[in-house]
Order: C-alpha cells, then structure tokens, then sequence
C-alpha cells in the first residue's frame, strides 16, 4: 500500500448505507473505511481512499464537509506504529468519527494491564490486518491528552509533547457538517 498525499476526511451521507458495503466488493484490494459519526443517526466521514472509490463506482452520496487530516493527532506505540503506517488516515477517520481531537494507543488485545476506569466512552480499537487489535484513548481537547498522558507515560516525553502539540485544542474547532 502507498503512502497518500491527500489527507484529507470527508463527513458525507448516503441514502442507503448498504452501498457502503459495495465498495468493498468492487475494489477489493481497497481498504475501504466509513464511519459513522457518534451521535448522528445518518453522518459518516471516510477517508480519501473510500470517496475516491466512492466517486469511481458511482455510488450516490452527500458530501457535507471535509476535514484536514493533519489536523487530527495520533500518538503510537512502537508496535501499532510499526503495523498501522498504512493506515494512519483510517485511525484519524475513526477519531474523527468520534469528534475526537487525538487518540493514543494504549494497548493491544491480550493486554491485561489497561486500566477503563475512566469510562469505556472514551475509547476505541482498530484491528491491523496483521490481526493485532489496538486500544485508542480518544480525547477531545489538549489538556485533557496532556493529563491523561503524563498520567500513563509519566517520564515520556515525546508522548506529553504530542498532548501539548495536539493541533487543535478542543473538538469545537472541528469542521461543522450540519
């Protein structure tokens, strides 16, 4: 798989989420991703990938907005870094969907050592196809990334100044899509 240049999100609709499904069957070597977005009933955001195949097949959608990638921040483990470089814009999509800012990995499946304490809502996973699933800590302004970090990595600092780093500093800067 290629790196892209394009990093761009893209929050749309369809009428029919079924046709979601197509772009699998058409493009099969193609990771497609759509996700939809948390608290809507008909909003999903999607990689360059996915609407570029979208628009080559013809499959009817909304597009209401787009987001910049770079915007969305990712802080890896050496592991998921290592197995997710190919799908970086698919973790950021997933973030997005969640109106998130950030998400840290945390852990990978037979991990018994992360701590949910704070509220399963705050979490997602993303499955790698080397079969690893990988825990990610969603955050929704800098200041809580940064807590949250220097409460997990205390000592690491290139993952505290990741938090600080984050490009947004609330989710309310996101792009709108209404």
């Amino acid at each position: 798989m290629t790196r892209r240049l394009n990093h761009r999100l893209y929050y749309f609709t369809v009428e029919d989420e079924s046709v979601l499904d197509e772009i699998r069957r058409i493009d099969g070597d193609l990771f497609s991703i759509a996700y939809k977005v948390t608290g809507t009933d008909d909003v999903f955001v999607a990689t360059a990938d996915t609407k570029e195949a979208m628009d080559r097949h013809d499959i009817p959608y909304n597009l209401l907005a787009e987001e910049d990638g770079t915007r969305i921040g990712l802080c890896h483990t050496p592991q998921s870094r290592e197995e997710l470089a190919d799908y970086e814009e698919a973790v950021k999509a997933l973030t997005l969907a969640y109106r998130a800012i950030g998400a840290a990995c945390v852990g990978v499946n037979g991990d018994n050592t992360i701590d949910l304490s704070d509220g399963a809502k705050h979490y997602s996973y993303f499955t790698a196809p080397a079969g690893h699933t990988f825990l990610w800590r969603l955050f929704t302004n800098r200041d809580e990334a940064a807590s949250y970090i220097a409460q997990i990595r205390p000592g690491d600092h290139e993952s505290f100044e990741w938090a600080e780093s984050l490009p947004l500093e609330t989710a309310d800067e996101l792009v709108g899509y209404h």
